[in-house]
């Protein structure tokens, strides 16, 4: 992994709420084909520093590099254009637009041919185990078709770098599973991925190294066989998490 090139990298991030500090001072470096994972209690920050790579929230101060560009001050629009896409912890599908057709919202980034986005999100959704809802309805959707729809939306912005943000929150052990090999897939296909989990049985599968987030701090970061045995890390996080 050290020959890899670095695509994204977080400097010193900071990010603010008033007189709360969400995030402080968060430097990560995610290399080309890796899954990274980004754990830590609820609250700790994980959401607000994807919500600052993505471009939603801009940072109190430090700086955001993607693929050797500063992006701090791009809007969330201009950073999808450049390669990154994303989920998010809850699922927004458009309701009473089908799976196909919320999935070419996405495919509409790279064209405005009604033709070339239907046939690019058929296929997105075949890879992603949708090719037989791709005429359902969002809102019939049950939550790990739901899930897997988002992931599906996101692929189809073509992204350089995948932000998922707890995909297999809500999801049984069998349904996680099915995830956790499309997300492999999803980086055997050439897109890097950092992701927020709290399923640690998942970390430990998918992850080449693992950052940990408490308080807004990175309190961690290694190999996650190396991370799990951290003395703070257990203190802070995997004393209340059951490895299931």
């Amino acid at each position: 992994m050290s020959e890899q090139k670095v695509i994204l990298q977080t400097k010193d991030i900071v990010k603010k709420f008033g007189g709360l500090v969400a995030v402080n001072k968060a430097s990560i470096e995610i290399r080309e084909g890796e899954i990274v994972g980004l754990i830590g209690p609820n609250g700790a920050g994980k959401t607000t520093l994807f919500n600052v790579i993505s471009g939603a929230f801009r940072p109190t101060s430090g700086e955001v590099v993607f693929c050797g560009k500063n992006i701090t001050r791009l809007k969330l629009h201009q950073i999808c254009r450049l390669g990154i896409g994303r989920t998010f912890q809850i699922v927004q599908p458009f309701v009473n637009m089908t799976v196909l057709e919320n999935t070419m919202v996405g495919a509409f980034k790279d064209t405005r041919n009604v033709n070339h986005a239907r046939e690019k999100s058929e296929e997105i959704l075949n890879f992603v185990g949708l090719g037989d809802r791709m005429h359902t309805k969002g809102n019939e959707l049950g939550i790990q078709f739901l899930k897997r729809m988002e992931v599906a939306q996101a692929l189809a912005t073509n992204p350089k770098l995948l932000l998922l943000d707890e995909v297999m929150a809500g999801l049984n052990p069998a349904d996680s599973a099915e995830i956790i090999e499309l997300v492999q897939k999803i980086l055997e296909s050439g897109v890097t991925i950092l992701l927020i989990e709290h399923i640690m049985k998942a970390v430990m599968a998918l992850s080449h190294r693992v950052y940990v987030l408490n308080q807004g701090a990175i309190v961690a970061h290694g190999e996650p066989e190396d991370v799990v045995k951290d003395p703070e890390v257990i203190r802070s996080y995997l004393g209340e998490k059951k490895f299931a």
